[in-house]
């Protein structure tokens, strides 16, 4: 494991970390959400289109898509960067991360003409559409379902936990179209316009006193044929280059750490309390054996060769991580924990804000036992859970 920067590597650390010195200012808590949505909208397409202009949006993309067609390693190393300071671009990690990639890899010429460099210089969202009421972690149960009519796919069903449908211009779609074949057989991805009519967005209100999340309802919604990505009955091949995407970018996921829950004991005279000490000590293990695991990726990559599963790893530890030391640092807090307003809770109510969306990071891009038993039957070799389902077409299950 190699804990340094090749020469190569630290000259382009160095003009990614000029780069964002010269637009952003240094990280601080809470400046990211300041104002309302419409302003850090505004906020995140003005970053994004000075990244794309400055060569420094989708590094690994090639450049004829707009890309600088730089390196993995380089991705990483600008993430690490960008990470330090007050980017706004969180409107931009599902479409850019996640479905334009996607559209990358199994759209027409056409497609990637019309959406990656919109996507790109920050002037269009997308969202991706694939949990429904009864398809989440199983999402190839899923039941939206699509019917040719001549050169158009007729749409009709039910999405929902799709993270900013609200303020999204396309999404990827991924819908059944041939009931009479196993689950995993018969869907289709679609992109689709989500302003147009029969595509109702209806944002759900969290406990957080946010509403990242949405119902989306389709009632006879035509897409045409053309704006199908890949073959009809190749969705899930089609969504699996989506979902290793959406698990690498949530297992890298920002929150509050040992480092800032120990700031706060200091501040409220909890060090001394030997329990708290002991916790703090398991929370610092885990953080330097995750960075370790991290290292070990960035040096695979640097080196050219294929991670193995550590980004599944980060994910699973990551996430509940983040929830233990949120739920500790509210708990120490006393009734001040039950404050969510910035201005009165201690510590600009980081560790309230994390705590409200922590578990839903153990659910986004698959839950912690969907990733236990990937690791368990693909990585350990153990043998996989009896599947009534395997052989049987949908209908037949349903």
């Amino acid at each position: 494991m190699d804990f340094n920067d090749t020469p190569e590597e630290a000259e382009f650390r160095a003009e990614a970390h000029a780069f964002l010195s010269q637009h952003l200012k240094a990280k601080t808590p809470g400046a990211l959400r300041s104002g309302g949505r419409e302003d850090f909208l505004a906020r995140a397409k003005a970053w994004q289109k000075i990244k794309a202009e400055g060569g420094f949006a989708q590094i690994t993309w090639p450049k004829e898509m707009g890309g600088r067609g730089g390196t993995v390693m380089q991705q990483v190393i600008w993430g690490q960067e960008e990470a330090k300071f007050d980017a706004p671009t969180g409107p931009f990690a599902i479409g850019l991360g996640m479905c334009v990639p996607t559209v990358i890899a199994f759209g027409s010429d056409e497609h990637k003409k019309k959406y990656v460099r919109k996507a790109l210089m920050g002037e269009e969202i997308w969202c991706q559409l694939f949990s429904e009421p009864a398809a989440g972690s199983d999402v190839a149960g899923l039941k939206t379902k699509a019917v040719k009519d001549g050169d158009e796919w007729v749409i009709n069903g039910q999405k929902v936990w799709t993270s900013g449908a609200h303020y999204s211009d396309y999404g990827i779609l991924l819908v059944r179209t041939d009931p009479n074949v196993p689950k995993h057989k018969g869907l289709t991805m679609f992109i689709v316009d989500m302003k147009q009519q029969g595509v109702d967005v209806r944002p759900i209100h969290q406990a957080s006193g946010g509403s990242e999340f949405n119902e989306v309802y389709f009632t006879d919604v035509r897409i045409p044929d053309t704006d199908r990505l890949g073959e009809p009955g190749m969705g899930w091949k089609v969504a699996l280059v989506t979902l290793m995407n959406e698990r690498l970018a949530v297992g890298g996921s920002p929150g509050p750490d040992w480092k800032e829950i120990m700031d706060y004991a200091r501040s409220a005279g909890t060090m001394s309390n030997q329990a708290f000490r002991a916790k703090l000590a398991d929370w610092y293990v885990a953080a330097q054996g995750y960075k370790l695991t991290k290292f070990r990726t960035q040096t695979a990559l640097s080196r050219g060769e294929t991670p193995g599963p550590e980004n599944a790893i980060g994910k699973i530890i990551n996430a509940n991580h983040l929830q233990d030391i949120c739920n500790s640092a509210i708990e120490m807090q006393d009734h001040f924990g039950i404050i969510l307003d910035k201005d009165e809770a201690p510590s600009d109510a980081i560790f309230q804000e994390s705590f409200m969306w922590a578990p839903g990071l153990r659910i986004a891009g698959g839950t912690d036992e969907i990733l236990k038993n990937i690791i368990a039957e693909r990585v350990l070799g153990l043998p996989q859970d009896v599947r009534v389902d395997k052989d049987k077409t949908f209908a037949e299950m349903n």
